[in-house]
């Protein structure tokens, strides 16, 4: 990946409204990292799905971006909360955030957001994600069997090459051991690619096999409650194919990563969240 331009923006080590520290961060690739803010007081309460806007001072200016949280909330008071992030050659936040030391403060606020897990509810859930989307969902799972409260679910991720899957090794565990009642199946769009060479999944956006999963696993309408979480186009798309084979509309609920046609745009990669 190409920056538009080397970010040379000075980041503001202390300032009075930083609240928060950085305290891990995993790499999965180049571009996608798995980030740990923990506030510095008390922890904040958020529900699963919901997000954390985080930032940091940089020539004065606070610079921030809000994301899904990935971790479970019971978690948020030792571990803090994981973001699951992709740098975006754009400067904004995610060229700050790469360059950031572990252990430097931060802003962190929130929680907001409505794209919660409808309670006591003993449907088949189906998770439709690419990228980055798939943190909602992982939040959700955690914290569900934290509760001994797991709901049968089937998890599907798409993304443009195999090495941008998040969560493999524990959503493959979950399947592989039955620790949770999950089916998970992720799918790359660009098979082609020499990046995908050795790949021998589904492939195809998850627009494209969405109906072929739905028939795989015998989702019904009537028993299934779908969630949605991406670029707006993908939910378009994937909202589409469900209302098709007979999905109301009220057992669809959605989240956009971003406004249609604004950061989407400059992007420039319309498979994956930021």
């Amino acid at each position: 990946m190409t920056h538009n331009e080397p970010d040379r923006r000075v980041i503001d080590a202390d300032a009075p409204q930083y609240n928060a520290t950085l305290v891990k961060r995993v790499d999965l690739t180049d571009e996608l990292g798995y980030f740990w803010v923990k506030f510095e007081g008390q922890a904040t309460h958020f529900e699963p799905g919901q997000y954390m806007t985080t930032g940091v001072f940089a020539d004065g200016k606070l610079i921030q971006r809000p994301y899904s949280v990935a971790s479970a909330p019971a978690e948020a008071g030792t571990a803090g909360y994981e973001l699951f992030v992709r740098l975006v050659p754009i400067l904004r936040f995610t060229t700050l955030l790469w360059r950031l030391p572990l252990h430097h403060r931060m802003r962190m606020i929130g929680p907001k957001g409505r794209f919660l897990l409808e309670p006591n509810d003993n449907r088949t859930h189906l998770f439709v994600s690419t990228g980055t989307g798939i943190a909602p969902f992982i939040s959700m799972i955690r914290q569900s069997m934290i509760d001994s409260q797991p709901r049968k679910t089937i998890m599907l991720n798409g993304v443009s090459f195999a090495d941008e899957l998040g969560y493999v090794p524990e959503l493959e565990s979950y399947e592989r051991e039955g620790t949770y009642p999950l089916h998970y199946v992720p799918t790359v769009s660009r098979p082609s690619d020499p990046r995908n060479a050795g790949w021998q999944g589904r492939t195809g956006r998850v627009e494209a096999i969405v109906t072929d999963v739905c028939r795989e696993y015998g989702l019904r309408p009537d028993r299934t409650v779908v969630y949605i979480c991406g670029n707006p186009d993908m939910i378009l798309n994937v909202e589409r194919e469900l209302m098709a084979r007979g999905f109301p509309e009220f057992h669809v609920k959605k989240e956009l990563y971003w406004p249609k046609g604004k950061d989407a745009a400059l992007v420039g990669r319309s498979a994956d969240a930021s």
